[in-house]
């Protein structure tokens, strides 16, 4: 597989090496020019100077030719443009994007041409809340306009002692994918009832499912923020 990896801060470095090292062809693009010449005779791969925000940088790497864009710079802006340039004007298979101010997650999609946006607080929340929450709806994994979201029941959950054909309402955007209770894993049929413990996986392909899913499985709704309207610049320090 053929991997460009633009900024080679410490993030991009560790990326490309772990690629580099599981057999695949990276290059990596940097605009500081300092920061090439001092990583050149220590990475394995091929490393150009190159401002990947500028389309004819990016002709010159080849990007069409690239099986994986992977957006990791420390600016979340510039991780946008070189997302939307790899997408639109080279055809990228496939872009993954680093999120580095949290707040900026929701506008690092499809619009913008990412596939997969990597949010570090956003992963660290989901694994925490995976161990704690009991009654809650936890975001797992998303990718393009599907998410995957778990809940563990609760005594007294509306769905618990119930089939999951006879769950309403539940949503046409939603399938149970996985049912998981103490150590074994249930592959979910519509006669399978689920009970108060059990760990249900949820895939949800709308928008507006993850509330029809809490009210099924929790029995109430919540109402998500108002988006922002421009990426928020990271603090200082």
């Amino acid at each position: 597989m053929k991997v460009a990896v633009a900024g080679a801060g410490n993030v991009g470095v560790y990326i490309a090496k772990d690629l580099h090292e599981a057999g695949h062809e990276v290059v990596v693009l940097e605009q500081d020019s300092a920061l090439v010449a001092k990583l050149l005779p220590r990475l394995p791969m091929k490393i150009l100077h190159a401002d990947a925000c500028e389309v004819n940088r990016l002709q010159e790497a080849r990007l069409e030719t690239m099986d994986v864009v992977v957006a990791a710079t420390g600016d979340d802006e510039d991780n946008l443009v070189i997302s939307l340039l790899a997408k639109q004007e080279f055809a990228v298979p496939r872009v993954v994007a680093r999120v580095n101010h949290p707040e900026n997650y929701w506008l690092f999609n499809e619009t913008w041409g990412v596939d997969r946006a990597v949010s570090t607080p956003h992963l660290l929340t989901a694994l925490v809340e995976e161990a704690v929450s009991v009654g809650s709806l936890v975001r797992l994994m998303e990718f393009g306009d599907a998410r995957l979201v778990e809940v563990t029941l609760a005594v007294g959950s509306p769905a618990a002692g119930k089939q999951i054909s006879a769950l309403q309402p539940f949503p046409r955007e939603a399938t149970v994918v996985a049912v998981v209770r103490g150590e074994h894993v249930i592959v979910p049929r519509g006669d399978t009832v689920i009970q108060a413990g059990d760990e249900v996986m949820v895939l949800v392909t709308s928008n507006a499912s993850e509330d029809q899913v809490k009210e099924v499985f929790i029995g109430t709704q919540r109402q998500a923020p108002a988006d922002a309207q421009k990426p928020t610049e990271p603090a200082a320090g």
